[in-house]
């Protein structure tokens, strides 16, 4: 079963610089398997050594943070939307650097 996924911009120059990738895969992990086959280097940059996705590292299907379904588990459908979304950084909430 194929999904899109969507590509952060720092991870595009592993997939040709495509924004959006076709994939396939039945959960999440499979998926990312599939990713790493078509674009090596993808999943080390997803995934930590234990192939647990990495902390500042978020996925989405459908809008939905697999955090909060089953993780890598989560199970992936035939045209579903996945989003690859770096967590970003902050500093203090005033705009002062502490």
């Amino acid at each position: 079963m194929a999904v899109t996924v969507r590509i952060p911009t720092p991870l595009r120059r592993l997939t040709q610089n495509q924004a959006e990738v076709e994939a396939e895969g039945d959960t999440i992990e499979s998926l990312i398997e599939n990713l790493e086959a078509s674009y090596p280097g993808l999943k080390e940059r997803i995934c930590d050594e234990s192939g647990n996705v990495r902390r500042f590292v978020n996925i989405y299907l459908n809008d939905e943070d697999i955090r909060f379904l089953d993780g890598s588990a989560t199970a992936v459908n035939d045209g579903d939307d996945i989003s690859i979304i770096p967590a970003i950084a902050g500093g203090s909430s005033d705009g002062e650097r502490d």
